[in-house]
């Protein structure tokens, strides 16, 4: 038997603008401000802001497609420090 799929919608990744099919219970999402395209806190060139609230109050999730989520993952890993060693 087929499996059975709960609720799908079909969205836009907000990385890639990739058209893709998705569980909205199961799907990572990222808050984005539409009037920057950006995330609540970020800047156009990169740099780091303080968010304000009116930023967060009009923001709203976006979804994020599997394959952004896997480079994004595999991107992450090498910069991650190296844990600390332990004493026996």
């Amino acid at each position: 038997m087929a499996d059975k799929l709960g609720n799908t919608e079909t969205g836009r990744c907000c990385a890639c603008r990739r058209t893709f099919t998705y569980d909205p219970g199961e799907v990572m999402t990222l808050l984005i401000d539409p009037q920057t395209g950006l995330p609540p806190g970020f800047s156009v060139l990169g740099t780091l802001r303080p968010a304000g609230p009116e930023a967060v109050a009009r923001s709203a999730d976006q979804p994020v497609c599997p394959a952004c989520v896997d480079r994004a993952t595999y991107l992450r890993a090498p910069d991650d420090p190296p844990p600390f060693p332990t004493w026996p």
